[in-house]
């Protein structure tokens, strides 16, 4: 009888002993955690950290991944821009005006030479346009004629010339700028006017600016030759200065070393306001044709993790519904720029 106890109770321990053996399955979970069973100290104190570290590193590794497909991740204003701003004191809180004195609104030009002067005025805080010949630097205006890239303009107390302009109606845009071309949104700093040239007689044969700009007269000649730059062939469209407007600034030409680790995004915005400042338009941008990005405040952006070579930019402002607002096709504008580490 005790033989057959001792039996009952040896196969009640193993009974008990097989329902608390470790389930070697249950150690590998859907998705993918092992060892689960191992760690119930650090499951019970950390409550979902274990879980949730390894989510937010996954997410980390996803953005990294989708960052590095896309090429570009936007980040904050270089250091060597807001030491510059620092060392310039009040400047970049100035509100400048301009005024085109010249050519006039709707002026009739009989010469393929358009002047262009531009009088300054505002609450300046110690702005003024000028060029650093040391470093080639300096505030300036970005002189815009149609839809072509600027031209920056340096001395103000000397006339700008366009030269080699087509006969037909052309539009003029002007706003200042700082040395490192973002451009003062101030009330009163952007003007445009219209004009027309009249039997100038351009030359087609004559060299023009490249589609990035960068073929332009020399402005550190003597002094007594104008600034200015040949203008490719083109005429305004069907612009009206009462409907909402993008005016494409940056960016533009070539960016070598340190200028190509994060490159600028700028605009001017006219008769609009971005849904992030309270209205109901967006600018729309893309780089080499890839996704869609939005910006929603009338502010600067900057890009890094540009790679060599050409690339291409296209900014365009548009509705709630994601419509380019028409106004003579100058609310969506691409330029090819060069990046050379």
């Amino acid at each position: 009888m005790k033989f057959k106890n001792l039996l009952i109770v040896l196969a009640m321990a193993a009974a008990f002993s097989a329902c608390n053996r470790p389930d070697q399955d249950h150690q590998v979970n859907p998705g993918g955690y092992t060892g689960e069973r191992n760690l119930p100290a650090n499951a019970a104190n950390n409550g979902g950290e274990a879980h949730g570290g390894s989510h937010q590193t996954s997410g980390a590794s996803h953005g990294e991944a989708a960052a590095g497909a896309h090429g570009l991740t936007e980040v904050a204003r270089p250091q060597n821009i807001a030491q510059m701003m620092t060392q310039r004191g009040a400047q970049d809180q100035a509100n400048p005006s301009l005024k085109i004195v010249e050519p006039a609104a709707n002026a009739s030009v009989g010469s393929s030479t358009v002047r262009v002067r531009l009088e300054l005025s505002g609450d300046l805080k110690g702005y003024q346009p000028m060029k650093d010949p040391a470093t080639g630097m300096g505030n300036h205006i970005h002189v815009i004629l149609d839809n072509q890239p600027y031209e920056a303009y340096y001395n103000l107390n000397q006339e700008f010339e366009l030269r080699n302009v087509a006969d037909g109606e052309h539009t003029l845009r002007v706003f200042p700028s700082r040395p490192w071309h973002e451009s003062y949104k101030s009330s009163g700093a952007f003007q445009m006017v219209k004009f027309t040239v009249r039997n100038g007689g351009a030359d087609a044969a004559k060299p023009a600016t490249t589609n990035s700009g960068q073929t332009m007269a020399n402005s550190n000649a003597a002094a007594a030759a104008p600034e200015g730059k040949d203008v490719q062939k083109s005429n305004a469209g069907a612009v009206d200065a009462a409907k909402p407007l993008l005016t494409y600034s940056r960016p533009k030409g070539e960016y070598k070393g340190a200028d190509a680790d994060a490159i600028m995004i700028d605009f001017w915005l006219s008769n609009a306001k971005l849904q992030g400042d309270g209205g109901e338009y967006r600018v729309r941008y893309a780089v080499d044709g890839g996704e869609a990005k939005y910006i929603d405040k009338w502010a600067p952006i900057w890009l890094s993790g540009w790679t060599n070579g050409k690339h291409s930019v296209k900014v365009e402002l548009v509705d709630k519904a994601g419509n380019v607002v028409d106004n003579g096709g100058y609310n969506s504008t691409t330029r090819e720029i060069t990046v050379a580490k």
